[in-house]
């Protein structure tokens, strides 16, 4: 009888070549570390691999990406298709770094031609640690267990104070809310995080509001919580009052002249 559970030949991490194993990883690891170090002020944006270009959520990474690029960060993706490929579409369009950590999968996970800047990882705990330790911040769009995985890793680093300053934002609302009232009802009902622990990301639709809150706990050097979310949907909704009413004062400037001159010409004719 076949005995299931033995481990695979190409499973490396259980057929027993340690030694090997110990060079191999220590070998991404350099590589990583020396590619990556002049990166400079980096966003990791995650997302499925399975997205089509027609999607919304497509359009919504390559927005994103195109943003933070424009206002001088890299961007850091898992360098596959989908909404990989959106980020770093988007990077590109902003004129921006486009980074991609790629790992060999038997699936899923051809890269795109969008990098200017291309590792590729055998194994996902070192590629974690690159996506981790180059970004400043985490951008988090639709996606399946490898997303989630990042976004669930980045939250226990952030709960437990191994990594500071670092805000994480959650992208589509239709996606993610039921997800997001799970973890304010259920882990905090069970007493399984704490009751402020929900409040250590953010959730937004908006590309323009992504890049707004990143930004903002990047200058202050500090992680979100409860108490600093509310000051920043404060000052958010006071910043959407001034560019509304700029927009409609530009707007107003713009069109006098044009029906001015429709008059002029009027009178001319």
């Amino acid at each position: 009888m076949k005995n299931l559970l033995a481990p695979h030949e190409d499973d490396e991490l259980r057929t027993g070549r340690d030694t090997w194993q110990v060079f191999k990883i220590m070998g991404e690891f350099v590589e990583g570390f020396e590619t990556l170090r002049k990166v400079g002020k980096a966003v990791s944006i995650f997302g499925s691999a399975r997205t089509p270009p027609s999607h919304r959520y497509y359009k919504l990474g390559e927005d994103v990406a195109r943003r933070f690029a424009d206002a001088g960060w890299s961007i850091i993706t898992g360098g596959g298709p989908g909404l990989m490929e959106a980020a770093n579409k988007g990077a590109q369009e902003g004129r921006g770094l486009s980074v991609g950590l790629n790992i060999k999968l038997p699936f899923e996970q051809d890269p795109n031609p969008y990098q200017d800047v291309e590792l590729i990882f055998d194994y996902f705990f070192a590629r974690k640690v690159m996506f981790v330790k180059y970004a400043q911040a985490y951008v988090v769009l639709p996606g399946g267990f490898g997303t989630m995985d990042e976004f669930f890793e980045a939250m226990t680093l952030v709960q437990t104070a191994k990594v500071r300053g670092f805000p994480i934002v959650l992208m589509g609302k239709d996606y993610y809310g039921g997800l997001v009232r799970w973890i304010q009802k259920q882990m905090v009902e069970y007493q399984t995080i704490s009751p402020d622990d929900p409040s250590l990301f953010y959730l937004t639709d908006d590309p323009e509001e992504a890049l707004a809150v990143v930004e903002h706990f990047h200058r202050l050097g500090a992680s979100m919580n409860a108490e600093s979310l509310d000051d920043w949907r404060r000052i958010w909704a006071s910043q959407r009052r001034r560019n509304q009413r700029s927009k409609k004062g530009s707007s107003g400037r713009v069109a006098e002249p044009a029906k001015a001159s429709k008059k002029r010409a009027a009178r001319r004719g």
